[in-house]
C-alpha cells in the first residue's frame, strides 16, 4: 500500500524541524565559550594592537597627540639612554635563554631518561621534581631572596658552617653572579614542568624499537644519540620554543628578587624589566606610553619571529630524519 504524498511530505517538514532544532541546540553549546573569548580578547587581543597603534603616536603625559610614525622606534634604538639600556636587556635575555637551556633543558632531560627507566618509586620522583612549579613565582621569588641573603641567609650559613665559608658570597649582590644566579633559580623551579613535556616524548617512542636495536647490537649511547635524542626531537622541540618565550617574557621572577631597577647596577636588567620602567616609571618623562608602546612591539615581533624560525628549524629536522 503506497503512503499519499501529503503524508510524505508531511513527515519530511516534521523530520527537517526535528533537525534544525537538534542543530540549534548543538550550536548553542558554544555561547558557553563566549565569556571566555570576551575575556581572551580584552585581555590579550585588545593590548597587542593597542600597544601597536599607542607606539605610532605622540604622547602627552597620557593624552595621545599627533602621528609621528616611526620616531618612536627610531629612538628606542638611536637615543641614549634608551639604545644602550635597550641592547644591555636584550643581550641578558639572551645569556638568560642560553642559561636555560644549559641547566633546566639539559638536566631535566637526563632526569626524564632516569625516571623512564625500569626503576622504583618513579611516582613519587615526578612527584617531587614537579612540587616547586606548584608555588607562585612571587613566592619562589621572596623565599630565594631570604636563602642567598648574604647576613642571615641559609646558603652563606650552610657554608660556613662546614667549612666553607670563602665560597660565602653576595649572591644577588655582585654583579658577577647576579643574573646567573636568578638562572638557576629559574631553573630550578621550571624543572618538573620539563621533565614531564619530556618524559612524556619518551614514553611515546616504541619499546620495539629499542628491542631490534639491542639485537643488532647497538650500545646505549648509541641508541640514546641515534634513536632516542631523535625520536624524542618533538618535546625537545616544544620545550626549547617555551624556555625561549619564556625567556624573553621573564619578568616576576626578576621584580621578586631586584625589584623594577633590576640590580645590581642593572646587572638583572631584561627587557621586560626595562618596559616596566619605561612604561610606567619616570624614564622617558611624558612620553612613557609611546616608547613603552614601541618597546613592546619591538619585543613581540622579536619572540614571534624568533618562535617561527625555531618551529621551521625543528620541522626540517625532523622532516630530516
Amino acid at each position: 500500500m503506497s503512503i499519499p504524498v501529503t503524508d510524505k511530505t508531511a513527515a519530511a517538514k516534521k523530520e527537517s524541524a526535528k533537525v534544525r532544532r537538534g542543530n540549534w541546540k548543538r550550536h548553542l553549546v558554544h555561547l558557553f565559550l563566549l565569556p571566555a573569548l570576551l575575556f581572551y580578547i580584552w585581555f590579550q587581543i585588545y593590548p597587542i594592537f593597542s600597544a601597536f597603534l599607542n607606539s605610532f603616536f605622540a604622547w602627552d603625559g597620557l593624552k595621545r597627540g599627533a602621528f609621528i610614525g616611526l620616531e618612536n622606534f627610531v629612538r628606542l634604538f638611536t637615543e641614549s639612554p634608551f639604545q644602550e639600556t635597550f641592547f644591555r636587556g636584550l643581550a641578558h635575555n639572551v645569556i638568560f635563554f642560553i642559561g636555560i637551556v644549559l641547566t633546566k633543558l639539559v638536566v631535566a632531560f637526563v632526569l626524564a631518561l632516569f625516571i623512564n627507566s625500569k626503576i622504583r618509586g618513579k611516582e613519587f620522583f615526578k612527584m617531587v621534581i614537579f612540587m616547586p612549579k606548584l608555588l607562585s613565582v612571587i613566592v619562589v621569588g621572596f623565599l630565594f631572596s631570604l636563602i642567598l641573603n648574604p647576613t642571615y641567609g641559609a646558603l652563606n650559613t650552610f657554608l660556613k658552617f662546614i667549612g666553607l665559608e670563602e665560597l660565602a658570597h653576595p649572591w644577588l649582590g655582585s654583579p658577577d653572579t647576579a643574573l646567573y644566579t636568578i638562572i638557576l633559580v629559574n631553573s630550578w623551579y621550571g624543572l618538573g614542568f620539563a621533565v614531564l613535556i619530556f618524559l612524556a616524548g619518551l614514553q611515546a617512542i616504541p619499546s620495539e624499537i629499542y628491542d631490534a636495536a639491542k639485537i643488532d647490537g647497538a650500545s646505549g649511547l648509541t641508541m640514546l644519540w641515534r634513536m632516542t635524542v631523535p625520536l624524542a626531537m618533538p618535546s625537545i622541540m616544544v620545550m626549547t620554543i617555551l624556555s625561549f618565550i619564556g625567556a624573553f617574557e621573564t619578568f616576576e621572577l626578576i621584580f621578586a628578587m631586584q625589584g623594577s631597577q633590576a640590580g645590581p647596577y642593572y646587572s638583572t636588567d631584561v627587557l621586560a624589566t626595562y618596559f616596566y620602567r619605561l612604561a610606567f616609571g619616570s624614564v622617558a618623562g611624558g612620553e612613557s606610553i609611546g616608547l613603552g608602546s614601541a618597546l613592546a612591539v619591538v619585543l613581540f615581533l622579536m619572540i614571534s619571529s624568533a618562535t617561527a624560525i625555531l618551529l621551521f628549524f625543528f620541522r626540517r629536522k625532523e622532516y630530516e630524519q
